[in-house]
């Protein structure tokens, strides 16, 4: 295809991707769903060319931003509050899919090896909670079942493509079960070595930035930043992304300008829609080729059907009965567990949230051409994401019937209100230390009653008001700001308000400090 063809249908593609998505959400339609619908319809009109996902594109290309985008978005207060169960999903849970989706695969798919059906089930292990939220609605879903499913997806990634490692190893040599658990050990070590190490150096050299535009740039490179390195080392890049996207995320409020953290949220917000919805389009589009590959197997319709029911049985009832032991370990278990009050219908809910998605598209692709039945296997992943797909359909009607809280916004907001005024009490103290006498009084006195004093000055200024009040007013509030926001940082490290609250308050913070800042003199650029 050449180059101007290939800009039409991506300029073609994203267009798609933005129209479907806004009708599904007006009419209140799933748009994962849809898009999946979309694309399927358009891989078998004349034209369109054919999509085949280059496994190497989507681990290298669209998997580090997703996750960092992801990563810097999630509160890794609440993540380390729920490591417990977060292990017990991204670890313990998909070694259990792996073996029974094998064992079943092995058993269903003629002539396969129980190396390539592990590998399968490895492919099909991973869950992807970009599409839970999607399907299901953030807005719903409680808050603590959105900390764990997030904190699943994060990490489970990289459980899987080790396991998938391991197999492949096994399809085409020999390797034994202490150099699978020392390729484990390593990818772990040095993900999390390298994701650290990256965020930390990246934290100190994007303190020093005071230009959004600069800080933009370099956020950006991030996630390639974490996963090369760590990938050439023989670590799992997929943790270094995430370990390093927690990490900045977290720091955050400290290292970069209330500009840069506005473009910055506001980037990775348009690069994640855009990635995670073109990625269902991707889905639907891939159907053609993928069922060419099914036909070429020699496997009978029938069969297909049967295989099919007997994967996505042992998927779903591997899922549930890992959550029944789960829940059964925190209700009866140890006295730390206990007392986390994680309850059935949590368990419940938790079950049937495991919808796949880009990962287990991209790691069938990895399968070697000596993996029997490869390409039917691709058929059964695809079968797989849109079966899932379709069961996140039914996660809110569950969450509805188990009587799960929804998330309380009114006491959110009555948090957020609480620790607002607990930060302005902290600035309104750093202020009378910063008084000398010398400063406009009317300037003082609006201070400390209205917080809001600079835009009203700006809209509506006295006739006797100089040019010189606001700017004292930039200069002192600023300085109050600072203290507010700090106020804040210690309320989260001593744990007495929910994130949610936390971030609110943060992000009003950095409002007020870039509508300060741009409003002044000479502070109209970026650079």
């Amino acid at each position: 295809m050449d180059p101007v063809a290939t800009i039409v249908w991506i300029v073609s593609f994203v267009l798609v991707t933005v129209t479907v998505t806004g009708l599904s959400r007006r009419v209140g339609w799933s748009a994962p769903v849809v898009l999946v619908v979309v694309g399927a319809v358009a891989s078998f009109i004349p034209g369109v060319p054919q999509i085949a996902l280059e496994p190497e594109v989507v681990l290298y290309g669209l998997l580090p931003p997703l996750l960092f985008a992801a990563a810097i978005q999630t509160s890794i207060v609440d993540v380390r509050a729920r490591r417990d169960g977060i292990l017990l999903l991204s670890v313990g849970l998909v070694a259990f899919t792996v073996i029974a989706v094998g064992f079943a695969t092995w058993l269903v798919v003629p002539a396969i090896t129980l190396a390539a059906a592990f590998a399968f089930g490895a492919v099909v292990a991973p869950t992807d909670t970009v599409a839970v939220t999607a399907i299901a609605g953030r807005g719903h879903l409680p808050r603590r079942l959105v900390t764990v499913l997030e904190g699943e997806s994060l990490l489970n990634d990289a459980t899987a493509l080790v396991a998938l490692n391991a197999s492949i190893a096994a399809i085409v040599s020999v390797i034994n079960p202490w150099a699978i658990a020392g390729e484990f050990g390593l990818a772990v070590v040095v993900g999390i070595g390298v994701g650290l190490a990256v965020g930390w150096v990246l934290a100190i050299i994007r303190k020093q930035l005071r230009s959004p535009v600069l800080d933009t740039s370099l956020g950006l490179i991030t996630p390639y930043l974490a996963f090369i390195p760590s990938q050439f080392l023989h670590g799992s890049g997929i943790l270094s992304v995430v370990v390093a996207g927690l990490y900045l995320g977290y720091r955050s409020p400290t290292i970069q300008t209330a500009e840069a953290r506005i473009a910055e949220t506001i980037n990775w917000r348009t690069i994640q829609f855009l990635l995670e919805n073109a990625v269902f389009l991707f889905i639907g589009l891939e159907l053609s080729s993928i069922l060419s590959g099914a036909f070429r197997s020699g496997i009978t319709v029938w069969e297909t059907v049967i295989i099919s029911a007997v994967v996505l049985v042992a998927l779903f009832l591997s899922r549930f009965l890992w959550m029944v032991g789960t829940t059964a370990l925190y209700k009866y278990g140890p006295r730390r567990l206990r007392e986390r009050g994680w309850s059935w219908p949590t368990g419940i809910a938790v079950s049937f949230a495991g919808i796949r998605g880009v990962v287990t598209l991209a790691a069938v692709f990895l399968l070697p051409k000596e993996t029997p039945h490869r390409e039917f296997l691709q058929f059964l992943a695809f079968v797989v994401v849109v079966a899932t797909l379709l069961e996140g359909l039914a996660l809110p009607w569950v969450i509805r019937r188990l009587h799960l809280p929804s998330p309380d916004f009114a006491q959110e907001a009555s948090e957020m209100q609480r620790l607002l005024a607990e930060a302005q009490t902290a600035g309104l103290e750093h202020l009378e230390t910063q008084v000398t006498g010398n400063e406009d009084e009317r300037v003082i006195e609006r201070l400390r009653v209205n917080a809001v004093f600079l835009s009203d000055a700006l809209e509506n200024p006295s006739p006797d008001e100089t040019e010189d009040t606001p700017m004292e007013y930039r200069h002192l509030r600023r300085t109050m700001i600072t203290a507010e926001r700090q106020a804040v940082l210690t309320a989260r490290a001593e744990g007495r308000y929910q994130e949610p609250a936390v971030r609110s308050v943060l992000a009003f913070l950095d409002a007020e400090e870039a509508a300060l800042k741009s409003s002044g003199p000479g502070k109209k650029t970026l650079m």
